[in-house]
């Protein structure tokens, strides 16, 4: 629960949209989420929208859509793509607050904690070559600081653009990490970095800390990969004048080999893993764990169960490896906690409209313990709307026989399973009447029952791994059941 200080806590998302959202950026999410929820705390979204080149309304739809679809919500900022921003910091795409950006880069000059650089892409690259010659670190030479009144004039002349660069103090960097306790950086390595390009475009480290100052942001909760830029954060906060706000930095996502998970390599984003089937209650819950644990043998957890048991300083510290077996496994899991109604709902987007909402509803339990994804019940449930002749045309008469038996013994196996089933009138073509047949009928054959029910789960649904034999035969009714096993019939004697 919150209390005084805890009640202050002010954390931040910026994605920037230059993608769709990925893995880590979603659990980054989702911890923020979790830490401002557990203290009563307020959760900023902030768009970093200055990349014009790469970033699109489109990404942006993504990345806001997907979160709302994981049950993330926040406090400020824009509540839908393109919407009008929510709260008191407006506005919070970074394109439209050019103006702050200006102001606080002046102000840098007019202390002296930053310089015009006139260097071009050429110069600075050859002074990168040079310090690889000398095996030394890449780093800025300071060379812009020694220039003459004279020589900017020239610059200017030449019509060269002109950067702002920062210039980093020779100090220290210590803080105090909310996940990796003290840490401690040499800024005298950094070199002075630029600030806001030749065309004007202010660049993210110096942008990032003008935002989280002007929103009052408390806790800053990133990857680990932004751990090296905390110390040029820091700097620019104290050149600046701000108040340092808390960091804690949250492991990698590893691959199993514990690798980096690359999102160029890997399925990172979101949209796959939504697209696929995977219920956002097991995304939710497989996310928190990568990196994190109630100190418990639990492991089912609403986001609102989460946000009560989320401490951000019990963040692990190592790398958290992607393990999809597990994700496989929580999704079954939320899967078969759904009421037949509510997987009947989900199923919708993965099934032909053929199959109404009454027929949806009847599937619905003949496919909840197959089920990993919801994507899995096309190809299940597609025996239902192929066509009989289509069925027919799927398999080999070799995958009508079961594993020991032959054609010539299949044959009479599958005669009397069609004179059982034909025996059986629509009104009364019912899944537990006819296993009840199906299994005398197999006894009074010699035939063990997953033998004689073989051929006919190939006959009826084209193939050997289907929902629940005889309540996919209820389904496809008396008529198209017969049909395809005379089909088989004919199959087998071919």
């Amino acid at each position: 629960m919150s209390t005084p200080e805890t009640a202050r806590v002010r954390v931040r998302m910026a994605p920037s949209p230059t993608g769709p959202l990925h893995i880590g950026t979603a659990r980054t999410s989702l911890y923020n989420y979790l830490f401002a929820r557990h203290v009563g705390g307020t959760y900023v979204l902030r768009v970093e929208d200055t990349d014009v080149a790469r970033g699109t309304p489109e990404w942006e739809r993504d990345i806001i859509d997907n979160l709302h679809w994981l049950g993330i919500s926040w406090d400020e900022g824009p509540q839908v793509a393109g919407g009008e921003d929510i709260g008191p910091h407006a506005p919070y795409r970074q394109s439209q607050r050019m103006e702050l950006y200006a102001g606080e880069a002046a102000r840098l000059l007019e202390s002296g904690h930053a310089y015009h650089c006139w260097c071009t892409h050429e110069e600075l690259e050859a002074v990168r070559r040079e310090q690889e010659r000398n095996h030394e670190p890449p780093r800025y030479n300071g060379r812009c600081l020694r220039l003459t009144d004279a020589d900017r004039a020239s610059f200017a002349a030449e019509g060269r653009k002109v950067a702002i660069r920062f210039r980093v103090p020779a100090e220290t960097i210590r803080f105090d990490d909310l996940i990796r306790g003290e840490v401690e950086f040499d800024n005298s390595l950094l070199g002075d970095f630029v600030v806001v390009r030749g065309d004007g475009m202010p660049l993210y480290h110096f942008v990032v800390v003008v935002d989280d100052q002007a929103m009052a942001i408390t806790h800053v909760v990133r990857g680990e990969d932004h751990l090296s830029n905390t110390p040029k954060h820091i700097a620019l906060l104290r050149a600046l004048g701000y108040r340092e706000p808390r960091f804690g930095h949250i492991p990698l996502i590893l691959n199993p080999d514990r690798s980096k998970m690359s999102k160029r390599k890997e399925q990172t984003a979101i949209t796959a893993y939504r697209e696929q089937g995977y219920l956002p209650e097991a995304m939710v819950n497989f996310l928190a764990f990568l990196g994190w644990s109630p100190g418990t043998e639990e492991e089912i957890f609403s986001i609102g169960e989460l946000a009560e048991r989320f401490e951000i300083g019990d963040v692990h510290k190592a790398g958290a490896v992607f393990d999809k077996d597990r994700l496989d496994y929580l999704n079954g899991v939320y899967i078969r906690a759904l009421t037949d109604a509510q997987l009947a709902l989900r199923l919708r987007p993965y099934l032909p409209a053929i199959l109404d909402d009454r027929s949806l509803l009847r599937l619905a339990p003949l496919l909840k313990e197959r089920l990993v994804r919801l994507a899995d019940a096309t190809e299940l449930a597609a025996f239902l709307t192929e066509s009989d002749a289509q069925v027919g045309a799927m398999y080999e008469a070799d995958l009508l026989v079961p594993k020991g038996r032959s054609a010539a013994e299949t044959a009479p196996a599958l005669s009397i399973a069609r004179d059982t089933l034909a025996g059986v009138t629509e009104p009364d073509f019912a899944s537990e009447e006819l296993e009840s047949l199906c299994r005398a009928a197999a006894d009074a054959h010699g035939w063990k029952a997953g033998d004689f029910f073989r051929p006919i789960r190939v006959a009826v649904t084209g193939r050997t791994v289907s929902p629940p034999l005889f309540g996919s035969m209820e389904l496809l009714g008396r008529e198209r059941t017969l049909a395809r096993i005379e089909l088989a019939l004919a199959r087998l004697s071919a």
